[in-house]
C-alpha cells in the first residue's frame, strides 16, 4: 500500500506545481487553494507511504515523479521547449525512479 500512497503523492506534487503557475503568486484565489489543497495531500500521503518505506527512497521517487510531472504539465500546457536533450535527462529521472522501486526493499 505505500507504493499506491507514493504515487499517488507524487502525482498530487504534479498538482500542486502546475498549480503554483495558475495561482500568479497567490493572487489567484481557486489555482491557489486546488495549490494548497494538492500540497497538504502530497504531503499527506508522502507521510503514510515513509512509514514502511525508507525515507531516501521514497524522498528521492516523490521528487522525481514531481519533477517529470511537472515538466510534462509545462511543455503540455505552458508551451515550455522540448528538444532531445530535454527529453533524455527525462527518461534518466525516469531510470533513476525505477531504479529505486526495483532495489528498494
Amino acid at each position: 500500500m505505500a507504493w499506491i500512497y507514493l504515487i499517488i503523492a507524487g502525482v498530487f506534487e504534479v498538482v500542486w506545481a502546475t498549480g503554483l503557475k495558475y495561482s500568479h503568486g497567490f493572487m489567484k484565489l481557486l489555482p491557489s487553494l486546488i495549490t494548497l489543497g494538492g500540497m497538504i495531500v502530497s504531503f499527506y500521503l508522502l507521510s503514510l507511504a515513509t512509514k514502511s518505506l525508507p525515507i531516501g527512497t521514497a524522498y528521492a521517487i516523490w521528487t522525481g515523479i514531481g519533477a517529470l510531472g511537472a515538466v510534462l504539465m509545462g511543455i503540455i500546457l505552458f508551451n515550455e521547449p522540448v528538444n532531445i536533450l530535454r527529453i533524455v535527462f527525462l527518461c534518466l529521472i525516469l531510470v533513476g525512479i525505477l531504479g529505486l522501486k526495483f532495489t528498494s526493499v
